[in-house]
């Protein structure tokens, strides 16, 4: 299996006992573009100026100047999974549009959150909010988007909908203790492969999770069946970030958008290099000093590409890259098993299914 930067356009045959349906996954991302876009940017339109623009910009729907883009706005998986969700319950597509709007303004309250704690300067190949309109409009937007994406809920004024909101408060505090213990690893010398993978499950397992519920929910499910949505979109969070803590060391900028050995300049903790600091060895040993020191380093800002190579050569010599790789194919064989849990259409599974192959079984 290669893992590395997903593409679009190319129809994915799920791994699936109950046949062999092709799903056309490009198609079903522009489907979820096309119904959510409409009442994202209307909800953006609410913020006052100049955190209307700001946003506008994060979206990828003007450049710096202002001037009307066609920016890139992510792969829009998060709203696909709502979409599907929705239909897993018996509902039309439409009936998750408020759900996949609602996650979409969460997920997009983090990146601007997340871009300036980490202090990134690029996402989708350009400069970051914080870097073009200054730290306080990162926040203030970030913020701005998070109470938007409350008010979509609930404004739809159903015990559904009051449901849907609960659930989508749960997952964001999970996301915020989830980039909290981000942080705090970032200035720990060891960090457990539990301690990891839980961080993560939080940053990234409970807002995909959220996503392949809120729809059915939104729908009429009950709990019993939001919760096996869940725990598939837990599972294929993890997949999802293990697949990304590979492109955060080994990912081509021209493809991630962000520079050479993004994670490792940041110095995270990230699951290749928990497990290469918990296989031991010689090479577990040699990284472990080096990372060591590098914590306690005040020119770390000025190291060289080759010293950066060499920590990624010894994470990869240690094994982090391969027990990463094949941690994203276990938690992905998890996402898909939970599936059998939920009486669904046969073409809605083979769709979720699709979605978590290309979630894993991105192409380089």
């Amino acid at each position: 299996m290669s893992i590395g930067i997903g593409t679009r356009g190319e129809p994915v045959t799920p791994v699936n006992p109950a046949g062999t349906t092709t799903v056309d996954i490009a198609a079903l991302l522009e489907r979820g573009r096309t119904l959510s876009t409409p009442v994202l940017k209307a909800a953006v339109d609410r913020l006052a100026p100049p955190m209307d623009t700001v946003a506008a910009y994060h979206f990828g729907w003007i450049d710096a100047e202002g001037r009307p883009a066609d920016g890139d706005g992510g792969k829009a998986v998060r709203p696909a999974l709502a979409l599907l969700s929705a239909e897993a319950a018996g509902a039309t597509p439409e009936t998750g549009v408020p759900g996949a709007v609602a996650v979409e303004l969460v997920h997009n309250f983090s990146l601007l959150h997340d871009d300036l704690m980490d202090g990134d300067e690029q996402r989708r190949h350009r400069d970051t909010v914080w870097k073009v309109h200054g730290p306080a409009q990162a926040i203030l937007v970030g913020d701005a988007l998070f109470a938007l994406a409350n008010e979509v809920l609930l404004e739809i004024g159903t015990v559904e909908a009051g449901r849907a909101t609960r659930r989508l408060t749960t997952a964001t505090r999970k996301l915020i203790d989830g980039q909290a213990q981000d942080i705090s690893f970032e200035h720990r010398e060891r960090v457990t492969v539990e301690e990891c993978l839980e961080m993560e499950g939080n940053k990234t397992g409970a807002l995909l999770a959220c996503a392949v519920s809120i729809g059915a929910v939104l729908g009429g499910a009950d709990d019993r069946t939001a919760d096996t949505l869940e725990a598939y979109g837990y599972h294929l969070g993890l997949a999802f970030q293990a697949v990304d803590d590979l492109l955060g060391i080994w990912g081509d900028p021209s493809a991630t958008g962000k520079q050479t050995w993004s994670d490792l300049r940041q110095r995270k903790k990230s699951l290749p290099v928990v497990a290469a600091l918990a296989a031991g060895g010689p090479a577990s040993e040699q990284l472990g000093e080096l990372l060591a020191a590098d914590a306690k380093s005040n020119d770390f800002d000025s190291f060289s590409e080759a010293e950066f190579a060499t920590r990624a050569a010894l994470i990869e010599e240690a094994g982090g890259r391969e027990w990463t790789s094949q941690e994203a194919r276990r938690q992905h064989a998890v996402a898909i098993e939970a599936l059998d849990g939920v009486d669904m259409p046969h073409q809605v599974r083979a769709q979720l299914t699709a979605l978590a192959d290309f979630v894993v079984v991105r192409k380089r």
